[in-house]
């Protein structure tokens, strides 16, 4: 809402931070690593440490580098001349399907590069070699080459579920040259066709359907929502094509458009067994655009360079996963988020490995699935999110132990891993064999920013560990100077350097990019030293005094909802879409499993005649539908009024707090602080005769709370 008040109340001169969590956490102890897998390890010996120090950047990534095969040799590592827009292996030229397929074929050509497994428990798993995966990758490039007539840095976008097909697709395009963008297959056909808007993207890649939780689910309808949000765009959808689950049969209501709709299978016999000649590309060029959520307007497209993005993720996997060609390793996330493209397609194919993909949830059709995966294809690195971790831990405790599977190391990603649960993990999943890797990185990142080297260095529960190589990490406080790492404070954490895994620029958004990663700590926006150019995260963390660095969660009003990040301003612009709703806005609130959920809070338009449970179906539905199921809210509650400071501005901190049932601190400041007992009778009534009234939350969780949404206050 627009401030139409003059001056500030005290309520508003207080600037809160979610850094100010940090002197509540309790700092454990150290684990340390397994020495039966040293020997063996990429990285085991502290050299290593010494090659990546500050005072060898950027020498340092060559190392990275040489992990690929180049076309043409850079002639210089990284051009900083025109800060914050960094170039790594400039002069350079390479294809990254080479360097993930045909590279392989003489070595290893018929050991499977994936192994993929349906959710239906009676279909048997489906080995990909790296020979048929580069025939596959082959046709259908030369289809999109030749019925689709796709350039070099063209879009093609997909929205598809976990199938083989999708990493197929991917290659296929790495391999033109063609820039490719995976909208996560949960998401709606509507996020779907907003994205294609703003790639200028009028190629779509989808498929019928695809099996969740036993059911086949209807995919492919998604698609004419796609086709309609990308017209408000201004983009025309020219093709959509459409893959099978279930070969020769089609399991949607979606009509297929004749002239515009295709089906892959119709169309490969034309291509079958055809060649197509690489595209050598610049190192700098393009290699794929990832959408991510953020807290104002849409979402931005984090735009990933080719030689920079495939060295850096080839690098990290090598050191922080340990993947050696002969390991069987399987990152159970999804490729439609980053940690699927970094770490199930391009970094683990760059060393030459054997990935598994999983179809399904990690419960169908109990919580032993995923081990008895691990067993019957014998799989030596596991790679999963927290979320992930805390379910199977809730509804099957002791279901790892019933199977003869065994890790070497086990990764977490995306979101902080509670020591308790990391505990769980490494006892009970680890059998106290394995190394865990708690890894802290981004999207815009590219691959990871903190861990342990998982032989090397010692595991510290709740912390990701020091900065991983090459990285070098810094906090800044309110002011923009530098915490130091014995004080105990928290702050702002960043990065100092350029690495080569950073993307390159906010697709077609240059302004964004720098207001949003660079401009609060550049203190000379006409510097031309990379060093007044630090890159903001967008967390809070502390360092300890071993260099340690514990993630305290979003300085931004993210929600992370299962590992996947959603916006408050895209819930709450979709919610505004309703024609009753006057306002909204998004909390988070714990969740046992799913680490954090979403609710709703509405206020209506005067004289709205609707019953409330009417409008709060329409919000939920109206959310699912502007951005997909994993965002539509657990509950959406119709209020009187927002809480309010006197210049307008919701206080989403109190609303958080009677969600989740903690205190909501002094409102006596407020524009109306009468709703606030209103709103606490009217939401915790409900939750409780539901049977929703929170468990007990940590200090950590209450500070929180606390400070959620005052980044928006």
């Amino acid at each position: 809402m627009a401030d139409t008040a003059q001056g500030t109340t005290p309520e508003e001169e207080v600037e809160y931070s979610e850094d100010k969590i940090a002197v509540h956490w309790k700092e454990e102890e150290y684990v340390e690593p397994p020495e039966r897998y040293r020997a063996q390890a990429n990285a085991n010996d502290k050299s290593i440490l010494e090659r990546f120090a500050p005072e060898n950047f950027p020498e340092s990534f060559v190392e990275y580098a040489e992990l690929l095969d180049w076309d043409k040799k850079w002639d210089q590592v990284v051009d900083t001349s025109n800060p914050p827009y960094f170039k790594w292996w400039v002069g350079g030229k390479l294809n990254a399907c080479v360097n993930c397929v045909d590279r392989h074929l003489d070595s290893r050509g018929d050991q499977n590069a994936f192994i993929w497994v349906a959710e239906p428990e009676d279909d048997e798993p489906v080995g990909v070699t790296y020979r048929e995966l580069h025939r596959r990758v082959n046709e259908f490039a030369a289809l999109l080459k030749d019925f689709c007539g796709v350039k070099p840095q063209d879009r093609v976008t997909f929205h598809m579920p976990m199938v083989v097909d999708l990493p197929v697709a991917m290659l296929a395009c790495a391999r033109l040259g063609v820039i490719h963008s995976q909208v996560f297959g949960g998401f709606s056909g509507a996020a779907a066709g907003q994205r294609m808007g703003d790639a200028r993207s009028v190629i779509l890649v989808t498929m019928d359907a695809y099996y969740r939780n036993g059911e086949l689910i209807d995919h492919k309808i998604k698609a004419d929502d796609a086709v309609d949000a990308a017209r408000k765009e201004g983009i025309e959808i020219e093709k959509i094509l459409v893959f099978q689950r279930i070969p020769g049969e089609y399991h949607s209501e979606s009509e297929m458009v004749e002239g515009r709709d295709f089906f892959v299978d119709d169309l490969l016999p034309n291509y079958e067994g055809q060649e197509v000649e690489p595209e050598s590309m610049k190192a700098e060029d393009t290699l794929f655009l990832m959408y991510t959520s953020g807290t104002t307007g849409r979402p931005k497209g984090a735009q990933h360079s080719t030689g920079g993005y495939l060295s850096y993720v080839a690098g990290t996997s090598k050191y922080y996963q340990d993947i050696h060609p002969d390991d069987t390793y399987w990152c159970f996330a999804d490729i439609g988020w980053i940690t699927g493209h970094s770490y199930i397609v391009y970094g683990p194919l760059a060393l030459g490995t054997t990935s598994v993909m999983y179809e399904g949830v990690p419960t169908y059709p109990d919580a032993g699935r995923p081990w008895r995966i691990a067993e019957k294809l014998g799989v030596d690195i596991f790679h999963t999110a927290p979320t992930t971790v805390r379910m199977l831990r809730k509804v099957g405790p002791d279901e790892p132990g019933k199977y003869d599977f065994h890790f070497k190391t086990m990764t977490t990603v995306g979101e902080p891993i509670e020591p308790d649960v990391w505990r769980w993990y490494w006892k009970v999943v680890g059998k106290g064999e394995a190394a865990i890797t708690d890894t802290w990185w981004m999207t815009e990142t590219g691959g990871f920013l903190g861990s342990t080297l998982p032989f090397l260095q010692p595991m510290k529960p709740g912390s990701c560990g020091p900065a991983a190589l090459g990285i070098q990490l810094v906090i800044y406080d309110e002011n923009g100077e530098e915490i130091l790492k014995w004080s105990g404070k928290a702050g702002y954490i960043g990065v100092r350097n350029p690495w080569p895994g950073r993307m390159l620029t906010v697709w077609g958004q240059d302004e964004r990019f720098v207001d949003t990663y660079y401009k609060r700590f550049n203190k000379d926006s006409n510097s031309k030293d990379w060093k007044d150019w630090p890159f903001m995260c967008g967390d809070g963390a502390v360092e300890t005094e071993d260099g340690y660095y514990r993630i305290l969660g979003r300085i931004d009003d993210v929600i992370n909802v299962a590992g996947h990040r959603l916006g408050t301003k895209e819930l709450e612009s979709a919610a505004i879409e309703v024609d009753e709703v006057a306002e909204a806005a998004a909390v988070p609130v714990f969740d046992e499993t799913r680490g954090k959920i979403v609710e709703m809070y509405i206020a209506l338009k005067p004289g709205v005649q609707a019953s409330d449970d009417d409008v709060a179906q329409k919000v939920a539905k109206q959310i699912e539908y502007d951005i997909g199921k994993i965002a539509r809210p657990k509950n959406v509650w119709v209020v009187p009024d927002m809480p309010k400071t006197r210049s307008g501005k919701i206080m989403r901190r109190v609303i958080a707090g009677i969600s989740n049932f903690t205190d909501v601190g002094d409102v006596s400041t407020l524009a109306n602080p009468e709703v606030v007992e209103q709103i606490r009778e009217h939401v915790q009534g409900a939750k409780k005769e539901r049977g929703e009234d929170l468990q007990k939350l940590s200090k950590e969780e209450v500070e929180e709370i606390k400070e959620f949404g005052s980044g928006s206050e």
